[in-house]
């Protein structure tokens, strides 16, 4: 079995920052893209941003130049910072990871979501 579990959200103000965390565990061979998505009240989850194995980057428009994803692949983590947040970015945030487990299954696993309140 394979799991995320993310840590670091929380309540913030308006222009300030926060650093989240995902951790992935358990029967792990490899993982390969991993990524954050955000879901407000009433929404339809977003992609945030992805990074591959190898640190390539993917954006979405509305966080470029604030957020940065990145990762460390001796821990299994990704990290996505966040600056200059926004009140609309109130939302749970959630981890998402492809994962190739020990027995050779690729697995697309997401984590339980941590929420980001931002006020204004």
């Amino acid at each position: 079995q394979v799991q995320l579990v993310e840590s670091g959200g929380g309540l913030v103000q308006a222009g300030g920052s926060l650093r989240l965390s995902c951790a992935a565990s358990g029967s792990i061979f490899s993982i390969n893209t991993m990524g954050w998505y955000r879901q407000a009240p009433g929404n339809e989850r977003e992609l945030v941003a992805t990074i591959t194995s190898g640190g390539r980057t993917n954006y979405a428009d509305f966080v470029k130049g604030r957020f940065t994803i990145s990762r460390d692949n001796a821990k299994n983590t990704v990290y996505l910072q966040m600056n200059s947040l926004k009140p609309e970015e109130t939302a749970v945030y959630y981890c998402n990871a492809f994962i190739i487990d020990r027995i050779g299954g690729l697995l697309e696993v997401w984590g339980q979501g941590t929420l980001v309140t931002v006020s204004s």
